[in-house]
């Protein structure tokens, strides 16, 4: 669209664009050639619309809304013109700018733990931009900021706004960074990866707050995430990033329906849906490029289907144009028809359990950590971390564990590692308990599990070679020598799909996918049979991503691995598992077979659960329904008496606050659970259509 375009917009109003941006060039000049980031950016965005920016990791995304913004670095060359509410944003001075993102335009940034100051009270940051800009009193400000607590839902703002961010849930940061941003009533709200750290629970909340206070201010949204699944569920328009290049823009519904350049398939492709359970995924080969050292012509045809190969695509940038009445990309061939992909490796339904000794299991596993106080740090109390896990993994076997940010499930996975000592309870591999052993027993015991770290960039030795550090658990056990030595590392590195010529490079010369093979390959390297996988791509692009998940399944069918696979991505949980255990504040509430939970779950949290999880089609959401669950997780140190989970059910009465539900089979289905009233999630316990968690069209 040209600027300046009147047009009309998702509610039906006509209306000019809040923001207007054309030919945006974002180059970083410091040692050396400036580095393009931003090459050449269009978009407008109207009044009461959501632009959704995805793509991967450095594709210009965050750069182009901090520009827009006025937000960035000194090293930073601006060119083009950014048009924000009759604001030249490219020239205005530092007041002007000041002035505009006090009253024009609100930033949510990723992480809300760096966003506020630590030492001073939510209440008060809350409304500091109000008073810097005059538009509050002082005396005002204690009122105001328990205002906009409350219409974020924070309960008891009177309290709340006094504390400070530390004593904050990360729901409760995110939202009151919301209510931050919203308080000037600003025309522009820009919220970069706003959900990204959060629990499916969290980010429903998240998402019904934003669009609430947006159907409020009837203000413009740009929001920036690699979720397809949030895009789905609240764009109106989506713009597609490679490169620093815009190489797609359309209706959600027409882009996910009818991508027109190679990368938006591809990247529709790649990701794993909770909608759908048996096709391989179909990952984007390659990485993408760094804006150092950009392909030449099209910088998507190295990683391309359709153009690899193809003289124009390598030789000429293709301009962002037209291919039909709604859709724009950038690419030579949009017009064609896509090549077919490879048939994909259809995933079985799991195996019936044979019933024989399972190779992990877990008996009323009890974790709890001592709170101590005083001079003499005496024990006042304790943190129920885990409160009476029983669980079991069988040979080849995938369980996952899922459930909110601490309900416990990594504190079970560090325990049946030995990295946790167990308060009470039992975990025995191949039938042999390892609670209790000798620090040298219990190194023997890893040999034959391992465990593989959410975060690739903090669990590699910095200083250590890739092959040092894939070696390191032989020389540990000093068995390098005995399996090959060099010969086992090349090995492992096939396996994991990284090049030979890797040898030699350090963890920071890797991306986060391949740092995260490495971390594969280093706890494939003494032929365990049980891999403990913690959050293993939460932290990679949905592109990568997918080269992770793929690996994984292809590695366990090879050699015959077991996995217990802690994650919060439901869709990754139901692609992955053959088994799914549900957690809630340190127990296990439901457990079943995969499709059986996904497809019937009794259990009203795990119900909620996948109500609130993200499905990547527009076409369903304005007849999806959802429940939201209202409320923090309870304090461990203080459960509820009863069902802990009683304080937020919708079924809850009198009995499940006073009796704890017992961990029972549910007749007609595999599953188990732990709830006085299971059972199929009945229509009158369904609130309407979920309109609360879109914006406002």
């Amino acid at each position: 669209m040209d600027a300046g375009t009147v047009t009309t917009v998702g509610n039906g109003s006509v209306s000019e664009p809040v923001l207007s941006v054309r030919g945006l060039e974002v180059d970083f000049v410091g040692s050396g050639h400036p580095v393009p980031v931003v090459r050449g950016v269009d978009f407008d965005v109207y009044p009461n619309e959501v632009l959704c920016i995805v793509g991967e990791s450095g594709s210009g995304k965050s750069v182009t809304a901090l520009a827009v913004s006025g937000l960035l670095p000194e090293t930073a060359r601006i060119r083009g013109s950014i048009g924000l509410n009759g604001t030249d944003v490219t020239s205005a001075d530092d007041e002007t700018l000041r002035m505009m993102r006090g009253q024009e335009v609100g930033f949510i940034f990723q992480d809300p733990a760096t966003t506020l100051n630590p030492v001073l009270p939510v209440g008060r940051q809350i409304t500091e931009g109000q008073l810097a800009h005059g538009r509050l009193k002082p005396a005002d400000a204690p009122a105001r900021a328990v205002e906009l607590l409350r219409e974020v839902d924070i309960a008891d703002p009177e309290g709340r706004a006094n504390q400070y961010p530390h004593e904050f849930s990360g729901g409760m940061r995110q939202r009151a960074v919301i209510a931050m941003a919203m308080a000037g009533k600003p025309k522009l709200i820009i919220a970069d990866e706003p959900t990204t750290a959060l629990d499916v629970t969290v980010q429903a909340q998240v998402l019904a707050v934003l669009a609430r206070r947006q159907a409020e201010t009837g203000a413009a949204v740009i929001l920036i995430t690699h979720d397809l699944g949030v895009v789905a569920e609240v764009a109106d328009r989506v713009a597609v990033m490679y490169g620093g290049r815009i190489v797609e823009t359309g209706p959600v519904g027409d882009i996910f329906k009818s991508p027109k350049h190679p990368y938006t398939s591809a990247l529709l492709q790649s990701i794993p849906r909770i909608d759908a359970t048996e096709a391989r995924l179909e990952p984007i080969p390659g990485t993408p490029p760094t804006p150092a050292a950009l392909p030449t012509g099209c910088t998507f045809h190295p990683r391309c289907m359709l153009g690899n190969g193809r003289p124009r695509c390598q030789s000429e940038d293709p301009a962002l144009r037209p291919v039909g009445p709604t859709q724009m990309a950038a690419c030579h061939y949009a017009e064609e028809p896509r090549p077919t992909p490879q048939a994909a490796t259809v995933r079985s339904a799991p195996a019936p359990r044979t019933g024989g000794e399972p190779l992990l299991a877990i008996d009323d596993l009890k974790v709890h950590f001592p709170i101590r106080k005083g001079i003499l740090r005496r024990v006042v109390g304790h943190v129920r971390a885990v409160d009476g896990v029983t669980l079991s993994v069988d040979p080849g076997e995938t369980v996952s564990l899922v459930g909110e940010s601490g309900c416990g499930k990594t504190t079970t996975a560090r325990t049946v590692m030995g990295l946790i000592k167990a308060t009470s309870g039992d975990v025995r591999f191949e039938g042999r308990s390892i609670v209790g052993l000798s620090r040298g027993a219990m190194r023997k015991a890893r040999r034959q599990m391992q465990y593989v770290f959410q975060d690739p960039f903090s669990s590699l030795n910095p200083v250590l070679a890739v092959e040092d550090i894939i070696a390191e658990p032989l020389r540990i056990h000093g068995l390098y020598d005995e399996m090959g030595g060099d010969k086992r590392i090349a090995e492992l590195m096939d396996m994991v799909g990284l090049s030979r010529t890797m040898f030699g490079r350090f963890a920071r010369e890797f991306s986060g996918g391949q740092k995260q093979r490495i971390g594969i390959a280093r706890a494939l390297a003494l032929q365990p049979k049980l891999l403990i996988l913690d959050e293993p791509v939460a932290a990679l692009d949905v592109s990568i991503q997918a080269q992770v998940l793929n690996l994984l399944q292809d590695l366990q069918k090879e050699l015959n691995l077991a996995y217990l696979f802690v994650a919060h991505n439901l869709s990754v949980v139901r692609h992955i598992s053959d088994r799914v255990a549900v957690m809630y504040l340190g127990r296990i509430v439901e457990e079943s077979e995969r499709d059986a939970l996904y497809d019937s779950p009794v259990h009203p949290y795990t119900q909620s659960l996948l109500s609130a999880a993200p499905v990547p089609n527009p076409e369903g959401r304005r007849a999806r329904r959802r429940i939201v669950l209202e409320g923090e997780i309870p304090n461990p140190a203080k459960p509820p008496p009863g069902c802990t989970f009683h304080p937020r059910c919708f079924r809850a009465t009198e009995r499940c606050r006073s009796e704890v539900p017992a961990f029972l089979p549910y007749p007609g289905l595999p599953t188990r659970a732990a709830c006085h009233h299971a059972g199929p999630l009945r229509p009158e316990e369904v609130p309407g259509p979920a309109r609360d968690l879109e914006m406002v069209r």
